[in-house]
């Protein structure tokens, strides 16, 4: 079953003359429902006045009837007057103004839900009203021809707006919609070469001026695009690195298992020492993968961080290794520092800085660890060692992935992989490792805790 796939134009415009339609047919019932009520309450007032000018001149005879009629302004061609007298003195009971007896010839059909309004074939609607005054009765008929001529105009008038507006509508909403979506539209067409290129990373999608969650939107794709392609740069890199450091312990592995195959019966002497070297690099290619799992265990890992009295924490930990380095190792820890961290991490993080001193720095030195609290409530968990320190240069690569200074490479065992490993940790711990240098000599890494 195909699915009903729809443009958000489609939809908008859809919407939109659904919204038109039904506005304009309430707002013009609306029109002529306002208008309709004004004119018959004009009605009722024009018909109000003369039915008291009729009851003031108390037309008991002709004489009277002919007074009323020469003074009365009444509008004879629209209005119809029935005088009844019904005193037992009167000369004559009824009177008729001009129309009105061939008018009441036919009785004439109560409209439904308008009080007062009847109808009568050939001459159309009419507004009733009767009043008495000391037994005489009088009887008018309104003409509405006039008022529903008004009527009828606003009705034909609305109609041509509300035909206006239908016709207008989809031209002016199409062209709002196309505004609206052919940015969104050139963002689709582009991410889909993106998804089709060789290399999306380097493209970016057009970021137009206007509407503004579209420009966001935008602009928080390139973001994405660019984390993405730096991502896939880093992986590479990643790789490339694995590899390399991989290949170097399995080539002299194969270079002394091909050796003790080759020369192995005729001198017995070297199968012990090529087994040593192949020993010492299968044990450090072990450590490599240790800590590449390490490393991508710390990429995908969400740690769960609780309260922890950090003084307790790192006091343990310096028990747990202590006499482990041919250093020196001291400890300057304030008490009661608490914060909101992950014990296994802060311990895989702190081992990880004082086995790095040990490796970089003489066998007679000394390596200090101090925790402090400093002045703006963060906790400063240092690192110290007196080596031969870190160049300006290399500072900013050492938290990277492999990276080894040249002068320690190939003379210092390591892979470059533990600052990568401690910084990730440091970073699901919300904290940050930064490095500096230790005066007169030696390198000072710190962990900075936030307590709040």
């Amino acid at each position: 079953m195909k699915k009903n796939k729809q443009s958000s134009a489609a939809i908008m415009l859809r919407s939109m003359m659904r919204f038109i339609i039904i506005v304009t047919l309430l707002l013009g019932a609306a029109i002529i429902i306002a208008v309709g009520h004004q004119l018959l309450e004009e009605v009722q007032t024009t018909t109000s006045h003369i039915t008291a000018s009729l009851k003031q001149t108390d037309i008991d005879g002709d004489d009277d009837w002919e007074s009323w009629r020469k003074n009365s302004t009444l509008d004879t061609s629209a209005t119809y007057v029935y005088v009844h007298n019904k005193r037992a003195d009167a000369k004559v009971s009824q009177y008729f103004s001009p129309h009105a007896e061939k008018v009441l010839k036919v009785t004439p059909t109560k409209v439904p839900f308008l009080t007062n309004v009847y109808y009568r074939p050939g001459t159309g609607l009419l507004y009733h009203r009767m009043v008495h005054a000391r037994g005489i009765y009088y009887t008018l008929w309104q003409n509405m021809n006039p008022q529903l001529a008004v009527l009828l105009r606003v009705i034909e008038v609305t109609a041509i707006l509300l035909a206006v507006t239908l016709l207008a509508t989809p031209l002016y909403i199409r062209r709002l919609t196309k505004r609206l979506t052919d940015p969104l539209t050139t963002l689709s067409h582009t991410t889909q070469m993106i998804a089709g290129a060789k290399e999306p990373g380097a493209m970016r999608l057009p970021v137009p001026a206007q509407p503004t969650e579209v420009t966001e939107l935008a602009g928080n794709f390139n973001e994405l695009l660019s984390m993405l392609n730096e991502r896939q740069e880093q992986q590479k890199l990643f790789v490339m690195n694995a590899a390399h450091e991989l290949r170097t312990p399995i080539a002299t592995i194969r270079s002394h298992a091909q050796l003790i195959e080759r020369h192995g019966k005729d001198h017995p002497e070297i199968i012990t020492k090529s087994v040593g070297y192949i020993t010492e690099e299968s044990r450090q290619m072990q450590h490599l993968i240790d800590e590449l799992l390490q490393l991508s265990r710390a990429d995908r890992l969400a740690l769960d961080l609780t309260p922890l009295d950090l003084s307790a924490t790192v006091t343990t930990i310096m028990q747990k290794i202590a006499g482990t380095f041919e250093q020196t190792v001291t400890t300057e820890i304030q008490p009661d520092i608490h914060i909101t961290g992950n014990e296994s991490a802060i311990e895989q993080i702190l081992v990880n800085l004082v086995t790095n001193a040990a490796k970089y720095s003489p066998a007679a030195s000394q390596i200090t660890v101090t925790l402090t609290q400093q002045a703006n409530e963060a906790a400063a968990l240092a690192v110290k060692d007196q080596g031969s320190g870190i160049s300006a240069e290399d500072k900013s690569h050492i938290f990277e992935r492999f990276y080894r200074s040249a002068d320690v490479r190939g003379t210092v065992a390591g892979t470059g992989l533990g600052l990568a490993i401690a910084t990730q940790l440091a970073q699901l711990s919300n904290s940050e490792l930064t490095v500096a240098d230790d005066q007169p000599q030696g390198t000072i890494f710190t962990l900075i805790f936030s307590t709040k």
